[in-house]
């Protein structure tokens, strides 16, 4: 049997948890925000937060308020987020209810926690593959083995992102519990419509996968059985899944209502399993504790719940001009060092400064770490950006991935939260799109919605563009897609120098960073990018993120007598627009931009303003695009300067580059399509 006193404070606190439900259900007004609780969860979720140490990760799902109690957080702070009040300490008044993500002493790490159900899977494995990596190359001597805890509901588990977690999980032997909890209903669609199984028995699936069940609305199961897998993984280092049956005795969310789906039969059922009669019938049977004595602490919590109710309602609000922080850390790159043309060298391709970047990157920094497609030994990755390096840094430091771009992608942000510097890549852009559940709904709010506790400081390798030849699911152009996404920085660099510089500051950069890497210009192997090619500079170089250049100048006596006009580009562009300026000697001025965000506004707008005319360059299509945003600002920006308006050129809006190149003449731009362009903007 469990001491006496273990198990008193789990029925306190069982009776905290239905306080707070009902107090919230009361005032349901005054708790305006959608929120779900953790009724008929309590046993399963003490008993974990009970046995966690602070060395230890855990990621609560949103209804695992009572993890959060047995953890020892009180109820005011979570009913500061409840309220979305300025105190919150996960997110600042920023996320719903029991969204936590907290770095406190003496407590177990919780990264930033999303709505999105199954998704914080892949992230919290990648905790659990910090851990280990951290183990192997000995960054790290833990007194205690730490465990990583992520939580699910049973609904989650048949997201296919799940399924690429447990995969690697099991591959790499990670040491990481799943606790699913299973109450039969995902909102309104129960267990029998949604899947043939149930989570132990889909885990039986991933060869190497532990697996438990256990009554999760019984405290003293539910403490033995996860005392046991918690130091079963301390000890193994492997995956185990804890599968959780509870019952559901609250609503799916206060805005969607149990009576609105829910039989009075189902509502009967599930309550026959509510853990606090079951742990209370327990008590009742240890010599000394009487049902007074039960109903005085139920009173206690009542009451105790209350006050601390009514202090969060007065708490003030989030201050409304703090509502642009932590979108991200600020950047420790502020200038560019070092030397970028330094004497006796030859030109280099820019995937050898690519990859030279990386190769310096990982002598440097022992944190740091690269994995993704083919990029491990035997090849280096399809376009050998990653030549040698998995011979030079070893298997565990440089490897292959599986087909698992959402893994590749959402992983370092566990990566990052035990103290590591992952460079990842997707083998080609168009096959980036698995991956932006994770870039889109965690990491690029990571740091926003954690008040700038867990930035990811990640690069994201995208090999990018139409190289010949490469048809319609390898010459894809995505740049105007990730622009839409906040949170995150995005380069695109058109020659060796740059690329190397930048791959230098994305990594020092402290926040999401993906790099654009053109295929065409990887080896200068089309022709009119010879120029791509530059001097390597030294391995001290940085430059800047945010920061454009002038590609190629005009003369000065063209720009006075108003016979000059400017093309605003970046990757391929630049080489088409400055082969295409060679019909216009000195007339046309090329800005490389360099970063799509951050954007060098100041460059743009003061060049256009100089020239008047302007043209903005791309290799996408140009409907929606970044470029026709672009050319909106510089339009608004410029006005009472334009003497004509902005031109944009992109490539047709097709869904796919055909697989016949030779309709690139019509598709695509080049030089020519651009020289006519500065004619005609020259003429206006």
């Amino acid at each position: 049997m469990l001491p006496k006193e273990l198990l008193l404070k789990a029925y306190r606190l069982m009776m905290t948890a239905k306080a707070m439900a009902e107090i919230y259900d009361a005032n349901r007004p005054i708790c305006k925000y959608v929120h779900s609780t953790s009724r008929g969860h309590e046993a399963i979720q003490l008993a974990t937060g009970f046995l966690l140490k602070s060395c230890d990760f855990v990621s609560p799902y949103y209804r695992d308020e009572s993890i959060m109690l047995g953890m020892g957080y009180r109820p005011y702070e979570l009913m500061l987020q409840l309220l979305a009040k300025g105190g919150d300490p996960f997110t600042g008044g920023r996320a719903y209810y029991n969204h936590p993500n907290i770095k406190r002493e003496g407590f177990p790490g919780i990264i930033h926690q999303s709505s999105a159900t199954g998704m914080q899977v892949i992230p919290t494995t990648g905790i659990a593959q910090g851990i280990q990596y951290r183990e192997k190359e000995k960054l790290s001597n833990y007194e205690l083995p730490p465990v990583t805890i992520c939580s699910l509901g049973d609904g989650s588990v048949t997201e296919g992102e799940v399924s690429e977690a447990f995969q690697f999980a099991v591959l790499k032997g990670l040491p990481i519990i799943y606790l699913v909890q299973d109450n039969d209903w995902g909102i309104s669609v129960s267990s029998d419509e949604a899947r043939t199984m149930d989570a132990y028995e889909y885990a039986g699936g991933f060869k190497g996968m532990e697996r438990v069940r256990v009554n999760g609305s019984d405290f003293v199961d539910s403490y033995n059985t996860m005392q046991y897998t918690i130091d079963w993984v301390r000890e193994h280092r492997k995956p185990i899944l804890v599968h959780a049956k509870v019952p559901l005795l609250g609503h799916h969310t206060s805005g969607v209502r149990k009576e609105w789906y829910r039989t009075a039969e189902d509502l009967a059922k599930h309550g026959l399993d509510d853990p606090a009669p079951k742990l209370k019938k327990v008590l009742l049977g240890i010599r000394g504790i009487k049902e007074a004595d039960l109903d005085k602490i139920e009173q206690e919590e009542v009451a105790y719940v209350k006050a601390e109710f009514d202090m969060a309602v007065a708490a003030p609000d989030p201050d409304p001009a703090t509502v642009a922080d932590h979108v991200f850390v600020p950047s420790k790159v502020t200038g560019e060092v070092g030397n970028r043309t330094p004497e006796g060298r030859e030109k280099v391709v820019m995937v050898d400064a690519a990859l030279h970047a990386v190769e310096e990157l990982l002598q440097d920094h022992p944190e740091a770490l690269f994995y993704g497609q083919d990029v491990g030994k035997r090849l280096g990755g399809v376009f050998r950006e990653a030549a040698t390096l998995a011979d030079k840094f070893g298997d565990n430091r440089v490897f292959n991935m599986a087909i698992q771009e959402a893994y590749i992608v959402g992983s370092t942000i566990g990566m990052n939260a035990v103290g590591l510097k992952p460079i990842v890549e997707v083998q080609f852009a168009d096959y980036i799109y698995p991956g932006f559940n994770q870039l889109v709904t965690e990491i690029s709010k990571s740091c926003y919605l954690s008040c700038g506790k867990f930035p990811v400081s990640m690069i994201l390798r995208v090999p990018i563009g139409a190289y010949g030849g490469g048809g319609p699911y390898h010459s894809g152009s995505v740049e105007s897609t990730l622009a839409t996404i906040k949170g995150i920085k995005i380069v695109y660099p058109s020659n060796a120098a740059d690329i190397k510089g930048l791959m230098k500051a994305a990594f020092y950069d402290g926040n999401p960073v993906v790099m654009l890497e053109h295929k065409g210009l990887y080896w200068s192997k089309v022709p009119g990018t010879e120029e791509a090619k530059t001097i390597e500079p030294d391995r001290d170089y940085i430059l800047p993120l945010g920061k454009g250049t002038v590609a190629l100048a005009p003369t000065q006596e063209n720009i006075d007598n108003g016979s000059s006009c400017c093309i605003i580009t970046y990757g391929m562009g630049v080489h088409w627009a400055r082969n295409a300026a060679k019909q216009y000697p000195g007339q046309v001025e090329v800005i490389d931009i360099r970063t799509i965000y951050p954007l060098d506004e100041e460059l743009i707008y003061h060049t256009v303003k100089r020239h008047g005319k302007c043209i903005v360059l791309t290799e996408e299509q140009l409907r929606n695009s970044f470029c026709e945003a672009l050319a909106g600002r510089i339009a608004q920006n410029c006005f009472q300067q334009l003497d004509a308006p902005v031109q944009t050129i992109g490539a047709l809006d097709l869904p796919a580059v055909p697989m016949n190149m030779g309709l690139e003449a019509a598709m695509l731009p080049n030089a020519d399509k651009v020289a006519d362009r500065i004619g005609q903007l020259l003429s206006w």
